[in-house]
């Protein structure tokens, strides 16, 4: 009995940093909205755009409150994965509004990956999310895709500051963080989200030219 409370205090906590991080693109995303109705007094394309972020993450936010009630609650299903990064890079961007971050995306067009969507869109906005906090003020974030025999690599890289060498080898414990504001769950959340998957998540590099992460997926044979 214990060991299942302490199982279900730590997906506890890990599901409210998963909540925190889709409140906050909610709470930026309002803020942009609201500016442009005061200022406008019209609706403008980037409002539409802000809109369906929001209603995207909502949608995250309800699949993470789902795990609430279940230790087992990964929905997988056939998704087109360039489909899937762009949308992962239109709701990371809202982390970008105060730097010059140019994102570089190199997807293939027609690539089926069997993931489930929302887990997967909450580990690469995660990652993109943490490569904008490592970069100052200016620098890059890219996202290149390779197709292998039986599974696609995609590598997210970011030009920000390198990862401590004596964290790079532990970087998925669970609590342990890099940064002053950091709760240390973030990475541990994305590789057993992952893991769930049938997937994996590795830091490949990190130097003071770049921090480069990999995801294997298996390819959706036909």
């Amino acid at each position: 009995m214990q060991a299942q409370n302490d199982i279900l205090k730590s997906q506890t906590r890990c599901i409210a940093h998963e909540i925190r991080n889709q409140l906050s693109i909610c709470d930026v995303y309002c803020e942009i909205i609201k500016k442009h109705l005061d200022k406008n007094g019209i609706e403008l394309p980037p409002l539409n755009n802000a809109v369906n972020c929001i209603l995207k993450s909502l949608k995250m936010i309800d699949n993470s409150l789902l795990d609430l009630k279940s230790l087992s609650n990964v929905d997988c299903k056939d998704c087109n994965l360039k489909q899937l990064l762009c949308q992962a890079v239109e709701l990371g961007k809202v982390y970008i509004y105060d730097k010059n971050i140019d994102v570089l995306l190199d997807v293939p067009e027609n690539c089926t990956v069997y993931v489930d969507e929302n887990k997967f869109l909450a580990c690469v906005i995660n990652l993109i999310k943490n490569g904008v906090e490592a970069i100052k003020t200016e620098g890059f974030i890219s996202i290149k895709t390779e197709i292998l025999k039986d599974f696609v690599s995609i590598r997210i890289a970011n030009s920000g500051d390198e990862i401590p060498e004596e964290f790079r080898n532990k970087i998925f414990d669970e609590g342990l963080t890099t940064k002053s504001f950091g709760s240390g769950l973030g990475l541990f959340i994305c590789k057993n989200n992952l893991k769930s998957m049938g997937a994996d998540l590795n830091l490949v590099k990190s130097s003071e030219e770049i921090t480069e992460f990999e995801i294997t997926l298996p390819i959706k044979k036909s």
